[in-house]
């Protein structure tokens, strides 16, 4: 009797634990989300110091189908999540793997690949500015070394969201390569040696064996560099600030150069609602196109 009152206890105690959290979460998330759907619809402006709505929900829509520099946002952004985590995927499980496969130093070697996403975004694009500079540069010393012709990385059309990808590679493919090792170190030995006693080449144990087993940590890894590659900003700010013209201009740059450079408040808000809605969309068809498999 008392042991049945125990678990019951036990039971409801966990399960009201919980609504601290989720209130929390509703305030400092779902509320402000809620926030943008009257501020999507108006213009906001400060006058005598007080703030006044005014319901324009036609001036909003027009600029936003309007904006041509959100059509070249989205295009940008899109590139820069897919072809950065892309890269970040197939360098992580490499590293995950050959260090994994280590027989000695394993620690050291791990110990060094995580030392990159220990540093703070503005030192990553600080240094990183420094090393793409067209004068003194890193890389353009040594392009001149070899007697090629130094490039701005930086500066140039063709160059420039690139650039800006291959830093987000380096700062961000140490945290694929610890998601990756943890599942690489957990995979079952008994079926990695059945492999080996069958006469697989290593070639066919990574593409037969290692990969179907790490599809889950494969697909976490992936679906956290996507969120956090589509919210990118400090780095891209202080390497280009969106420049040059809208080559480097991500959705999140917009975003913040509507709310606080041009001090449309209203019109932001329905553009992070598109953004939302655009998001929403995606991840949604992808479920969909999942279930049907």
């Amino acid at each position: 009797m008392n042991r049945g009152l125990a678990e019951r206890f036990d039971g409801t105690f966990r399960h009201w634990s919980l609504w601290p959290c989720l209130g929390v979460l509703v305030a400092l998330s779902v509320y402000p989300v809620l926030q943008l759907v009257p501020m999507a619809f108006s213009t906001l402006e400060i006058v005598g110091g007080q703030q006044t709505w005014s319901f324009t929900p036609r001036r909003n829509l027009e600029l936003l189908l309007g904006d041509a520099v959100l059509r070249d946002s989205i295009s940008n952004t899109l590139v820069f999540v897919v072809v950065s985590v892309a890269f970040e995927m197939v360098l992580g499980l490499f590293c995950a793997i050959f260090i994994a496969c280590m027989p000695r130093w394993r620690g050291t070697a791990r110990t060094i690949m995580i030392l990159p996403i220990l540093l703070p975004p503005v030192a990553i694009g600080s240094m990183w500015k420094l090393m793409y500079n067209y004068d003194f540069g890193l890389f353009n010393q040594m392009l001149r070394a070899v007697g090629i012709a130094p490039a701005n990385f930086l500066g140039s059309v063709d160059w420039s969201l690139m650039a800006v990808v291959a830093v987000d590679v380096w700062h961000w493919t140490p945290l694929v390569f610890l998601i990756l090792f943890a599942a690489v170190e957990s995979l079952p030995q008994d079926v990695l040696e059945a492999a080996r006693i069958d006469g697989a080449s290593m070639w066919q144990t990574i593409r037969l064996v290692i990969l179907p087993l790490l599809g889950p940590a494969l697909a976490v890894a992936a679906l956290f560099r996507a969120i956090a590659a589509f919210k990118a900003f400090d780095q891209v700010y202080l390497l280009t600030s969106g420049g040059p013209g809208t080559s480097t201009e991500l959705i999140s740059l917009h975003l913040n150069r509507v709310f606080f450079e041009q001090n449309q408040l209203g019109y932001g808000a329905m553009l992070s609602l598109t953004v939302i809605c655009m998001i929403a969309a995606s991840l949604s068809a992808g479920r969909f196109a999942a279930a049907k498999r």
